[in-house]
């Protein structure tokens, strides 16, 4: 698994697998991706993490339309995640110093 972290606000668009854009009629399916119930908080940001399978390289991102969002990250429009983290970068980000992790429904932890 590969993962990565996105910032509250922002959603996922297009996909790339090793042979291009993902194509759900030749894989027969959407590809996986899913938002893990943990996220940072940096800066007064809430970033979600993310996993994605291993057959995922690259992943697009902007913000959603309808996300009340810094104006800035409205100007962006898009951007390319080209390299994913492991679990092990995950567990080294999550263990940060100043990095507040929450748990949903259960009690925030101070690492």
């Amino acid at each position: 698994m590969k993962y990565f972290f996105l910032s509250d606000g922002w959603t996922f668009g297009r996909v790339w697998a090793s042979d291009g854009v993902w194509n759900e009629t030749a894989w027969r399916r959407r590809p996986n991706i899913e938002r893990m119930n943990i996220c940072l908080v940096e800066n007064n940001e809430k970033l979600w993490l993310y996993r994605v399978e291993d057959a995922i390289l690259t992943v697009e991102v902007k913000p959603l339309e309808t996300a009340e969002v810094d104006p800035a990250a409205k100007t962006i429009g898009q951007v390319v995640l080209k390299r994913l983290i492991s679990a092990e970068q995950v567990l080294e980000r999550l263990a940060a110093g100043q990095t507040m992790c929450y748990l949903t429904n259960i009690q925030s932890v101070v690492l």
